[in-house]
């Protein structure tokens, strides 16, 4: 069970009222979804949440931000929401001022959000601050409290929408009823409207104005119980009262050619609406265009409207086909209502599923590899047609296709070609487990949304190809496994921080020279593409034929370097080359502009190594590689890396070069693997990383020690 019922609403009510908050909504982390659900919100309708409803812990996104970097993201309006994160600004395009909190306890719960209308000051207070990270921290005890009484929070179907009472209390209906006999008596129209858009209340004028009976209008949402409203500019003027708690107004005509003022004044309890005569009372608060004629048909909800703006956001952050695939289930899916989804690519002549949600492995397996022309399922009409398809109920899909309803199991589907160009790349099946109806709104709208899905799909499938090709090359060129030695240990990574391609020019090898000698390599090409990674794996190559050749170690590079001049790739490689004596435990090292190597000593103790760099690769035919020779105790942990492991923007490398010594000496392990894995925490994060990091740390044990392990 979750919290005691109401447990976490009335904490989120209670948050709202200490900070004066307008909206607030508390997201539960999905650890091993690694997304973001709401559970709870309250302040604005339930169908303007649906476009942040879920949000992925990778995105960029304020909720996921603040629990990621667990930290406060305070948004002091909307320029600096449309510069920090402009998916949301798509979303929200309101005035507003935001503040997202992680929710950690015992474990990481999740986010707060909480927002105020635009006339809040930009920069928040201390003492605010106190009472938000106070808020989020009373909602961690409770959250703590819950799972250790066996009554975890889950995430509902749909998010709790809080009640205008949970927010400010009940009220009594005395004043409601003096309220309402005041109403009645003004010469002018009014009626309100609740946080969720329906109408709480219409006096007399307000309705004859309207066109509506009083009774009726009661409990309905003012652009679908009145034709004539019903355009998504009108609606957008309550969402942006509800959101910006600001006056605003606008002029609609009642058909058929009686205009009307209507002027919004909205409050935390919902909007007040005066509706007068058009050209009198001119004192509006906050007039917003020129009059608008009556719709010839009936438009998209600007709620849609949204959603697909906020989706096309979505989508053009895609790289990869899959993150085309969660895409799609994680937004697409909730905000049509869909519970299944099968994306499928055209190749050859047949239909892959390239990802599904909502059907077990033996549907997609019988669904997957379909011909084009398949008589199983629309997919492939759809497709070769350019034409969508939708089935409302069970019976008018088996009319036509009999076994799609029983393979399935399915009530509805929605069948969206994906062309690009005029090329086909692929259909979108959205399926439902109850009949549905697909109004022609959004049928439009599902049908713009295939198109964007199709060229990100087609954007993805490149990447992905690429990424394959890199991913390849990169493998190909680095060695797949070091060679084992007597007494010694040795660690390595590569890590490349392109993204995208995935590849670059950092480098390593271990060489077993003879019984008693091995090699380390340690290197770095200019550059994070192809033509960096191509040349790397000429300078390992060259490393490698004169090591084992026998020359000495400044040969070696000396060597190498020529070959660079003879080449001319018009790219510079540092290098760091150590030969070690396994019998005497010394190690000789040359180095091409390379960073220092590190020590750490049997006791502890961790140091950088003096070992004077010649010129870096490519550069000076007669370039001198001077040599350092140094005894390595047993025990004793060398380690070579590059630069991307400590060179940060505006940081003096010498400086951090010297913190991660001090760090090295902090570790109580000598486990090569383990020192591995710490110095690389240690570096930045991989979406904050501008260069590739190579790892190789070598621990030299006695000629006696048995080999590692293959």
């Amino acid at each position: 069970m979750p919290p005691r019922s109401g447990d976490l609403e009335a904490a989120l009510a209670e948050t709202m009222r200490r900070t004066g908050a307008s909206v607030g909504a508390f997201y539960l982390l999905v650890p091993e979804q690694d997304l973001l659900r709401l559970v709870v919100v309250g302040g604005v309708p339930a169908d303007l949440a649906t476009p942040w409803s879920r949000v992925a812990l990778a995105s960029p996104a304020p909720v996921s931000d603040a629990l990621r970097e667990d930290r406060m993201v305070w948004i002091g309006d909307q320029t600096e929401m449309a510069r920090r994160y402009p998916r949301s600004a798509v979303a929200l395009p309101y005035q507003l001022t935001l503040a997202a909190v992680p929710v950690s306890g015992e474990r990481r719960w999740g986010s707060l959000l909480l927002m105020w209308p635009g006339s809040h000051p930009p920069r928040t207070s201390r003492r605010e601050r106190s009472h938000i990270t106070s808020s989020s921290r009373r909602l961690a005890r409770l959250l703590d409290e819950a799972a250790a009484a066996g009554r975890p929070v889950t995430v509902p179907d749909t998010p709790r929408v809080l009640s205008r009472e949970d927010v400010r209390g009940p009220t009594g209906s005395q004043p409601a009823m003096a309220a309402a006999d005041f109403a009645e008596r003004l010469p002018e129209g009014c009626c309100a409207l609740d946080l969720q858009g329906r109408i709480a209340y219409v006096s007399a004028r307000g309705a004859a104005l309207l066109g509506g009976d009083p009774q009726a209008l009661l409990g309905t949402l003012p652009w679908q119980a009145l034709p004539w409203l019903d355009d998504p500019v009108y609606e957008d003027r309550y969402r942006a009262a509800v959101i910006s708690r600001r006056p605003v107004s606008f002029t609609a005509c009642r058909p058929p050619d009686r205009w009307l003022d209507f002027r919004l004044y909205p409050d935390a309890s919902g909007v007040s609406v005066r509706i007068t005569p058009a050209g009198r009372q001119p004192d509006t608060p906050d007039a917003t265009g020129p009059d608008r004629p009556a719709p010839a048909a009936a438009p998209a909800r600007v709620g849609q409207l949204y959603q697909l703006l906020h989706l096309t956001a979505a989508l053009t952050e895609t790289v990869g086909v899959q993150d085309v695939v969660d895409v799609v289930a994680d937004q697409i899916m909730p905000a049509f209502g869909a519970q299944g989804l099968v994306l499928s690519s055209a190749e050859s002549g047949r239909l892959r599923i390239t990802g599904s949600r909502g059907y077990p492995r033996h549907v997609v397996e019988q669904l997957d590899g379909l011909p084009m022309d398949t008589r199983f399922t629309p997919a492939g009409q759809a497709l070769s047609t350019g034409v969508p398809s939708f089935f409302s109920h069970p019976d008018e899909m088996a009319r036509i296709y009999p076994e799609a309803p029983r393979v399935s199991g399915k009530q509805a589907w929605a069948f969206l070609p994906m062309i690009v160009s005029g090329r086909p790349v692929g259909v979108c099946v959205l399926t439902y487990d109850r009949p549905h109806t697909f109004p022609a709104e959004e049928r439009a709208v599902l049908t713009s949304l295939a198109g964007l899905v199709a060229q990100a799909l087609d954007r993805a499938r490149l990447y992905d190809a690429k990424h394959q090709l890199a991913h390849g090359l990169q493998e190909a060129l680095l060695p797949h496994r070091l060679p084992s030695a007597p007494g010694l240990r040795v660690a390595a990574r590569y890590l490349p921080a392109t993204r995208g391609m995935d590849i670059g020019g950092d480098f390593y090898d271990l060489l077993r020279i003879d019984a008693t000698t091995a090699a380390a390599v340690i290197g770095d090409v200019q550059g994070h593409n192809v033509a960096a990674a191509a040349l790397m794996g000429q300078v390992r190559t060259a490393v490698h034929t004169h090591a084992t050749a026998g020359a000495a170690p400044e040969e070696v590079l000396a060597r190498t370097n020529r070959l660079l001049l003879d080449l001319d790739p018009g790219l510079f490689t540092t290098c760091l080359y150590a030969r070690f004596d396994l019998d005497r435990r010394r190690v000789r090292m040359v180095s091409a502009g390379h960073p220092p190597p590190l020590l750490r000593c049997p006791d502890g103790r961790a140091r950088r190594l003096d070992v004077p760099p010649g010129p870096v690769l490519g550069v000076d035919p007669d370039a001198v590689y001077p040599v350092t020779e140094l005894d390595l105790p047993p025990g004793a942990v060398l380690v070579l890396y590059t630069d991307g492991l400590v060179e940060t923007a505006g940081t003096d490398i010498e400086q951090a070069i010297d913190r991660l010594a001090g760090h090295l000496a902090t570790w109580s392990t000598e486990d090569p693997e383990r020192l591995l894995e710490l110095l690389l925490e240690h570096a930045d994060p991989a979406d904050r990383r501008t260069d590739d990091i190579a790892l190789l740390l070598v621990r030299l044990g006695t000629a006696t020690a048995p080999a590692d392990p293959p």
